[in-house]
Formats: C-alpha cells, structure tokens, sequence
C-alpha cells in the first residue's frame, strides 16, 4: 500500500486511517500543511457556521514552548493511566504481547512529544450556551485533517491531552475564553506504516429495527480483524 496521495482511493483511506504516534524527523511542508488544513475547512457543522479554529504548532519559540507544556501534561496522564488500566500487569509484562506493544508505543510518543513535526489545536468558537452536540460541529474537521494528513503520506492522532496544560497554553497562544480548545492533534510523516483498523464486529455496531439487534447484512468482509473497545484487560 502506496502513501502516494494519487493511488490511495477514498474508501481505502477510511478504512486504513490508523493512529500514527510515531514519526520521522522530517518536517511538514508548509504547502502540505496548507492542503491538510484546506481539507480540515471543508467539513460540514451545524447551519454552516464553521466554529472550528485551528492553531498549528510548527517550529518556533512559542510553538516549542506550547509542545513542551503539553508534553508534560501528556507524560503525566500517561503515567496515570498506565498504572489505572494495568498495562504492566498480565499480558503487559510478556514483550511481544499487543498490549506490551502499544505500550511501548505509547510511552515512546509522550517522551518524544516536544519533537513532534506538528502540533494541532482544534478549537471551538461558542456562538450559543454550551450543548453536548457542540462536538458535531469541530470533530468532523478533526477527521478531514487525518484523512488529508493519510492521503498526502503523513499520519497523526487526535488526543484530549492539552487539558493538563490549558491554561498555560491559553495564556501562550492567547485563546479567548468564549473558545474551547477541543482537541489536539500531532502530524508527521510515519515512522512506520498505515494500515488496517481493528475495531469490534460490525454486528455489534450496527442494528436494525430493534434495538441489539443486527441486520443480517451487518457482517465485516472476510480477514478483518476485531478487537474489543477500552483499555485492555489485565490478561
């Protein structure tokens, strides 16, 4: 499978989307992140008011700096929940497990954070009191991004880590109070590969007229791999 943006049709993109956490040195063009960002901007919200913001974090004093602050707060939630969904217990302590791998993986991102190529901010400008539909109108953009991201050879994963450090970030980056930082996204190119998704049974997932209760078309196409939803078990 090509990151070739010419040769990566539409459905496979979708399909093959992973959360990329580790990258190369190299940085993003700021050509590619214009057509990502473009991309970003052309998703749909509510009555198209398009509340979305995007505060992109590249190279510089301020954009070090905000990496740094979120780096730490990421290296703090990690610890934490490392510890609370004991990965280091049961399968955790075997080194070619899955649940060791992703681990590992997890661990080298929050380390190597303040060296990701791009940090984006997804924000959400309030226009009206605060519902819990708001998210419909700023994570369809996240998703154009990584799509874009995918389709142009890069990879990235979108995380709620900037919690730990916002109020440093919004006192750096001047963000208004009437504006929710939503997300944060890192961009690179993939010191790896994209790939096949697991998720759970599309029977699961997908139901009829009642309610647990799956169509008889709800069935994954042959060699899909499955995986069951949260944190993994201490097995």
């Amino acid at each position: 499978m090509s990151d070739d943006h010419d040769v990566v049709p539409l459905y496979e993109g979708l399909i093959s989307t992973r959360a990329i956490r580790r990258y190369t040195d190299e940085p993003i063009p700021d050509e590619v992140l214009r057509d990502i960002l473009f991309a970003a901007t052309r998703a749909p919200s509510g009555s198209n008011r398009q509340p979305f913001r995007f505060i992109v974090l590249s190279t510089g004093a301020v954009a070090e700096q905000a990496k740094r602050l979120i780096g730490v707060g990421a290296r703090k939630f990690w610890e934490e929940k490392r510890a609370a969904d004991g990965y280091d217990k049961g399968s955790g302590t075997q080194a070619d497990s899955p649940k060791s791998r992703l681990a590992r993986t997890m661990q080298h991102y929050v380390d190597n954070y303040d060296t990701v190529p791009v940090v984006i901010l997804a924000c959400f400008t309030r226009y009206r009191e605060t519902t819990e539909t708001d998210g419909g109108s700023v994570y369809p953009a996240c998703q154009n991004l990584l799509l874009a991201a995918r389709a142009l050879g890069y990879g990235g994963v979108m995380t709620s880590w900037q919690y730990a450090s916002e109020a440093g970030l919004r006192d750096l980056l001047h963000i208004p109070d009437t504006v929710a930082i939503s997300a944060t996204i890192t961009l690179g190119r993939p010191a790896g590969r994209h790939g096949p998704v697991r998720r759970r049974p599309l029977g699961e997932l997908v139901f009829g007229d009642r309610w647990g209760e799956a169509p008889a078309w709800a069935v994954d196409p042959a060699g899909v791999t499955h995986t069951a939803a949260g944190p993994p078990t201490a097995t």
